[in-house]
């Protein structure tokens, strides 16, 4: 009988709270097994310097190149963590699927790019593993967004006879729909990452627990409308965004300071989420939608959420037996195996590419 196959997954993702880790098991029948999950939260001088690095047109390279080399050794204390807590060595681990920190993400710029940091060749030496990173840039080089990558996983864990959705809810909040006929998905714009920054600016808190601060507010409607009017939210898929476009500068441009009481702005932040989100969930015309990221900790957006898209199912991915929290670090995991075994990784009608293509480049252990 052949042997389940071995990847760890690491994503860290665009509010750059903290390193989630996966030792995920690939069985020969397609069963996607979650065997033991780590997270490690970023310092707080670390985190603050890539916000300021995704948002800040002063940081240096020399700064971007210091996250880099800094990244890569938290991440192979976290594999390091995550191997002791599993009970087993790294000689059973194929590959390490790294997405990286994404810096900045333009993929409709003049010359599309996208850009992850962590240095996958010291991070290969540190953890004695197979590396797969940089990701992203096949697909827009193949004339993709280089995002949502995630579908393409999601495809395996559900049955296509019935159209079924997830939303991944982190900094930024995404959706698959996988059907019979398609798998499509996209960013529908902002999950935490402007609540996050205005609670950080107002109440000096990382993040809006539970959204308590939000239901202390009301919804300002003008404001609301003037949000939605964004071009992001007409653009028809393929697209994706990032923290360098929804982010305080974007929220500032509005103009809001003088109108809208701040615990105001903060609703008004939650209802933006909630119904681009819901928007997308109601046109897929599923009937049940998976929830992960972080963002589905927030009561108060999920209860707003739940609301908008009235029958729909909201479950959570636990049933599929993957944590929530790890969906992301799960499906880089299987992203590595993808790339190892020269297998797609994309699928164009999500991302704009050209056609399918394998993704990832592979930085080899040290044997």
């Amino acid at each position: 009988m052949t042997r389940p196959r071995h990847f760890i997954g690491l994503m860290s993702g665009t509010s750059a709270d903290a390193i989630d880790a996966a030792l995920v098991a690939f069985h020969p029948d397609g069963e996607t097994q979650l065997i033991c999950t780590h997270s490690l939260e970023l310092p707080a001088s670390l985190k603050s310097r890539i916000i300021a690095a995704q948002t800040d047109a002063d940081t240096t390279i020399q700064d971007v190149c210091t996250q880099d080399v800094e990244l890569s050794l938290l991440y192979a204390a976290t594999v390091k963590d995550l191997l002791k807590k599993a009970g087993v060595p790294a000689s059973t681990v194929e590959a390490i699927g790294n997405h990286g920190q994404t810096l900045l993400h333009a993929p409709t710029a003049h010359h599309p790019f996208t850009l992850q940091i962590g240095d996958n060749h010291r991070l290969a030496e540190l953890s004695d593993i197979t590396v797969v990173g940089d990701f992203r840039r096949r697909d827009i080089a193949a004339g993709g967004q280089g995002a949502p990558l995630v579908p393409a996983f999601h495809r395996t864990l559900v049955d296509c006879s019935e159209t079924t959705a997830f939303l991944n809810i982190g900094g930024i909040a995404n959706i698959s729909v996988i059907s019979s006929e398609a798998v499509t998905g996209f960013d529908t714009g902002p999950g935490n990452t402007l609540s996050d920054a205005w609670i950080r600016r107002h109440r000096q808190k990382a993040f809006d627990a539970s959204g308590a601060w939000a239901s202390e507010g009301n919804v300002s409607e003008p404001l609301l409308h003037r949000m939605l009017a964004d071009p992001y939210f007409k653009r028809q898929a393929p697209k994706s965004t990032g923290q360098d476009y929804f982010n305080l500068g974007w929220l500032d441009q509005l103009n809001i300071e003088q109108e809208v009481p701040p615990v105001d702005v903060q609703r008004t932040l939650v209802e933006l989420t909630a119904r681009s989100a819901a928007d997308a969930i109601t046109a897929s015309g599923c009937e049940r939608s998976y929830l992960c990221g972080g963002g589905r900790h927030n009561d108060f957006l999920i209860e707003r959420l739940q609301t908008l898209v009235g029958s729909v199912d909201l479950a959570d991915t636990s049933a599929l037996g993957i944590d929530g929290d790890f969906m992301e670090a799960t499906a880089f995991a299987w992203l590595a195996k993808q790339c190892i075994d020269r297998s797609v990784g994309n699928v164009p009608a999500v991302t704009g590419a050209q056609s399918e293509r394998v993704l990832g480049a592979i930085y080899p252990r040290t044997d």
